[in-house]
């Protein structure tokens, strides 16, 4: 299935330009999008795979139109909805029907910064044993597609499906954003950095020498043959 939101790798959308690293946000809301987010996350409805998904999941003309804080907001609306938070007419209205029950875990100031310190780390102790090592070739999936829920969300890009690289390290455990994102708990699996020469990836690469390095659960790979 086509994914909006999969664009790496993809021709026809021009270069890649870096912007001067002169501001952190460049509208006043901004800040605001991003504190409301975080804030929101304190209250332990979901996890980052799911909010990934939830931005994901939006309309395509709406994906294409939005500005990267736009997206955020619309994902977080949709999940405070989703997740019984709020009702769709407090979301509308702007304002709360009556005591919420998530009231005591809300996030105050003097906790922003040691929350930020901390993060959400998502390595796991091990449950399977890797089945690689460095210096193994590999291939992913030939599709990029979530193999428990269907459109589901997965970190395999499409331009990276079915191509053949070789193993540089195991990170370890890790958290698997297939299941996580749609509540089928944590499932970690082994995680590997995985080398692809830019000529597995596109067919008329600039410099075919060249490699892209990918993170890749355990289960998006097989043995190359």
């Amino acid at each position: 299935m086509t994914r909006v939101h999969d664009m790496g790798g993809r021709y026809g959308d021009s270069a890649v330009i870096p912007e001067p690293e002169i501001e952190v946000f460049h509208a006043d809301w901004h800040p605001r999008a991003l504190a409301v987010t975080l804030a929101c996350g304190s209250l332990g409805q979901w996890n980052i795979d799911t909010s990934r998904h939830a931005r994901e999941r939006l309309a395509p003309m709406d994906y294409a139109a939005f500005s990267y804080y736009e997206k955020w907001m619309a994902g977080l609306a949709d999940m405070l909805v989703d997740k019984g938070v709020l009702t769709p007419e407090e979301l509308a209205s702007g304002h709360a029907i009556g005591p919420s029950p998530l009231a005591d875990r809300k996030m105050t100031a003097d906790a922003v910064a040691g929350v930020l310190a901390c993060g959400g780390p998502a390595d796991r102790p091990a449950q399977i044993a890797p089945s690689f090592a460095a210096g193994d070739a590999v291939r992913t999936r030939r599709h990029a597609e979530n193999a428990f829920v269907d459109g589901g969300h997965t970190r395999l890009p499409a331009y990276a499906a079915g191509a053949q690289g070789r193993i540089l390290r195991l990170h370890g455990h890790h958290v698997l954003p297939d299941a996580a994102a749609h509540g089928l708990g944590d499932r970690p699996e082994p995680l590997y950095a995985v080398a692809f020469p830019a000529s597995e990836l596109w067919a008329r690469p600039e410099h075919p020498r060249d490699e892209v390095v990918l993170d890749l659960w355990q289960s998006y790979l097989e043995p190359a043959t």
